[in-house]
């Protein structure tokens, strides 16, 4: 197989998982419609940071060690899901609280730079993202990777991930979005807490599980 051809491959692979529903989903929608568009976009390339970040540790093997050191992974998939049930407690909680979509000149309720940092936390806490960035390498990656390949996946997952989430961004900062979803803010904020708290609940469980064995 070429160079290109194999990164089209786990381009392809990237993206199919980066557009299935899940807490980094929710967390840009609910940004974008809290505050600006500028702020969901923010979020967006906290995502694609964060992919990127993957794609350097896949890269450079450390997600083999987390598989062979069990324990550390272990310790990862509980970190990870309790902070995402705090996330999913702290939106549950908002629910009722009034929210801003943003001001004329553009300022909202959050930083840009919060935004970001929120977006990249939410990426990297899920280790379930990691390891579908292992198998994925493990699976289209050739056993010594040409130059080229290494070079330009880190900047291509970037603009994949950070690209599918600007879309949401778009999309749910829209007015008419906006509009909507507002009206049923309480319903949708109860909605992204559960699934967002249910989430990091269940990779807890099946971490709990795993111990037990």
């Amino acid at each position: 197989m070429t160079t290109f051809s194999i990164l089209l491959g786990i381009a392809a692979a990237i993206a199919i998982g980066a557009m299935s529903p899940g807490p980094s989903f929710v967390l840009v929608s609910r940004i974008s419609i809290a505050n600006t568009r500028l702020h969901g976009l923010a979020a967006a390339v906290g995502m694609g940071l964060g992919g990127a970040l993957f794609a350097l540790l896949a890269l450079a093997g450390l997600i083999a060690l987390l598989e062979r050191v069990e324990w550390l992974y272990l310790v990862l998939k509980v970190v990870g899901g309790i902070y995402l049930v705090y996330l999913g407690v702290i939106i549950w909680r908002g629910a009722r609280e009034p929210i801003s979509v943003g001001s004329p000149d553009g300022r909202g309720m959050l930083s840009t730079s919060h935004a970001l940092v929120l977006g990249l936390a939410t990426q990297v806490s899920n280790p379930k993202t990691a390891v579908v960035y292992a198998s994925i390498f493990a699976a289209l990656m050739p056993q010594n990777p040409p130059l080229t390949l290494v070079v330009a996946l880190p900047p291509v997952i970037f603009i994949i991930e950070a690209g599918w989430y600007a879309v949401v961004a778009i999309a749910f900062s829209a007015s008419r979005s906006q509009r909507a979803c507002l009206g049923a803010k309480i319903w949708i904020d109860r909605l992204a807490g559960a699934v967002i708290g249910l989430l990091g609940a269940r990779l807890i469980g099946e971490t709990l599980a795993q111990l037990r064995r």
